[in-house]
């Protein structure tokens, strides 16, 4: 297994590792100059075709090793017949992954299409009998193309199974196996995820060939430029507390345990005239999208999400992320921290802790 500690840039440029000008050019223009660790060590590879399994945490830039490689290798696609498929566990996930490869297939005249849940399904097929290059997709809603006739992965050359430990987590293994039994083709396989053993491990032995394991260490668990502090807090008093801290943040991002309590905490906040948004599963996708959209713009500086909904959240520069509910486990505190301090920034963690809940967090 190739490791390396984890630093916030490479010494080697994207050219250097062999990604070819035109796309180097689309990168520049974005303001990415220097690959992060789990580029430099994946995308040599991945170039040369290899399998690749990397072991890294959201936010280490894991989208673009497998995008760049993928997109470099790409050409037309005929309808319903995609050459590059990325499967992801949820529809956040699916849009930002989206919107990072987008300019590069652009830049090659490639089309790529977002394919999940909670939107007209219209849309989705009409580009499909179109033809596209990549598809980036939740496991249910690629499925239900498929059933329909409207969509076939028969033909995929390269694959990406991305945050396979949340796939496992949320129950999506079994619509990964049967998505990639549909592949008849020999494929390139990218598998990404926090944690490479239990059913990760076993999706690898089973559909990966030869791979090459990446994996970007890290010496502490969460990211070593955020700052972590734990306030006790009477139950009374949260929503106040919130508010206060939110004051000083521009964009804060607050985590709680339930649907009924993230809808709770939002309006408790908005009570306090604090500007916040709830975000969580059985909101209807076009609510979730504007409240994403506000908290991004920084029109509402304060979202309040479940775990799930933030899993795959993509939002540059938020200061605070506030455990309004304490995580349950020690990963679920790994994964939602690292909402902060993403790509090299500082930020701040704040955990609100219960007389009652002090053992526990310990």
């Amino acid at each position: 297994m190739t490791s390396e500690h984890e630093h916030l840039t490479t010494t080697a440029t994207f050219s250097e590792l062999g990604v070819p000008d035109d796309l180097v050019e689309v990168l520049d223009e974005q303001g990415i100059i220097a690959p992060f660790p789990i580029q430099a060590l994946a995308i040599p590879d991945a170039l040369d075709g290899r399998d690749i399994c990397g072991r890294a945490k959201t936010g280490s830039g894991k989208t673009l090793a497998f995008g760049l490689p993928i997109v470099d290798r790409l050409h037309e696609a005929d309808p319903k017949k995609p050459v590059a498929l990325v499967l992801v566990p949820t529809r956040e996930l699916c849009v930002q992954v989206s919107e990072a490869l987008a300019p590069l297939c652009k830049a090659r005249g490639f089309s790529l299409l977002s394919i999940y849940g909670g939107v007209s399904m219209k849309n989705q097929v009409n580009a499909l009998n179109r033809g596209v290059e990549v598809v980036v997709a939740t496991p249910g809603r690629l499925l239900d193309l498929a059933d329909r006739g409207a969509l076939s992965i028969g033909q995929v050359e390269m694959v990406v199974i991305d945050e396979a430990d949340q796939m496992a987590d949320m129950g999506f293994l079994p619509q990964v196996r049967f998505a990639m039994r549909q592949i008849e083709r020999e494929h390139q396989t990218f598998l990404f995820s926090a944690t490479l053993d239990g059913p990760v491990g076993n999706l690898i032995s089973s559909y990966t060939k030869d791979p090459v394991f990446h994996e970007v260490a890290s010496d502490t668990v969460t990211v070593e430029t955020s700052e972590h502090r734990f306030l006790e807090v009477h139950h009374m008093d949260k929503a106040k507390v919130a508010a206060r801290i939110a004051e000083s943040a521009e964009r804060m991002l607050v985590f709680v345990r339930t649907k009924r309590g993230c809808d709770q905490v939002a309006r408790d906040l908005r009570a306090l005239d604090t500007g916040a948004r709830p975000i969580h599963g059985d909101l209807p996708q076009p609510k979730r999208e504007r409240a994403l959209a506000e908290f991004a713009s920084g029109k509402s500086p304060v979202l309040v999400a479940t775990n799930v909904a933030a899993r795959g959240l993509h939002i540059e520069g938020v200061d605070i992320v506030l455990h309004y509910d304490p995580p349950e486990d020690s990963r679920t505190y790994v994964h939602r921290s690292g909402r902060t301090a993403r790509a090299g920034e500082e930020g701040l963690v704040i955990t609100m802790v219960e007389w009652d809940q002090m053992a526990a967090m310990k």
